[in-house]
């Protein structure tokens, strides 16, 4: 399956989700769906998009909040799996797109292309809820199911090893920044969506 297919398929769930993406075709594909400014694209910061996804999930445990995260990114910070399974805030849900490659830097392949099982190493880790999906169909149901879930989930979706046609984007990393600070601003009114 396609990673922008799949970002497609859940581009709606995430509209009011606190999501952070790791850097390079993840980051490029969402973007191309169309910005909002509850996204954060993790630029320059491999293998620690799931970290501050946590920070975000424990600050603010009303919020939703979706890591879009790469195989090469969760190599790259394995420890970053039994951190998640330690604090298991039940409002954090990590999709990992494994094309067993690293793609966005020359396509080198991972670990996972000869047999690293990440669904199986985050479950051994102690984050009970971790699946592989193949399909698109597979994807749908079980990334819904996490992001409307009340645990800590992690959806490993094996897709194609294919980047966007740009990586283009027109956001400044610190516009960027700031106008999700502003997203993530608890409103007054008690409602952690606005």
């Amino acid at each position: 399956m396609k990673r922008i297919d799949c970002l497609a398929a859940i581009y709606d769930r995430l509209a009011e989700c606190a999501v952070v993406t790791i850097m390079g075709a993840v980051a490029a594909e969402l973007y191309s769906l169309g910005h909002r400014p509850n996204f954060f694209y993790l630029e320059h910061a491999m293998g620690l998009a799931s970290s501050m996804g946590l920070g975000i999930a424990l600050s603010q445990p009303d919020r939703k909040v979706v890591v879009l995260d790469g195989d090469g990114s969760v190599l790259m910070n394995l420890g970053g799996l039994t951190t998640l399974a330690r604090y298991a805030p039940p409002n954090l849900t990590q999709i990992v797109f494994d094309n067993e490659s690293l793609l966005s830097v020359g396509g080198f392949p991972t670990a996972t292309g000869t047999g690293s099982d990440l669904a199986g190493i985050a479950r051994a880790a102690g984050v009970a809820d971790a699946r592989t999906v193949t399909t698109l169909e597979q994807f749908s149901e079980a990334a819904g199911a996490a992001i409307d879930g009340d645990r800590l989930a992690c959806v490993v979706a094996k897709v194609e090893a294919a980047g966007p046609a740009s990586f283009h984007m027109d956001l400044h990393l610190l516009e960027n920044r700031f106008e999700f600070q502003r997203a993530l601003r608890p409103d007054p009114e008690g409602d952690p969506t606005s």
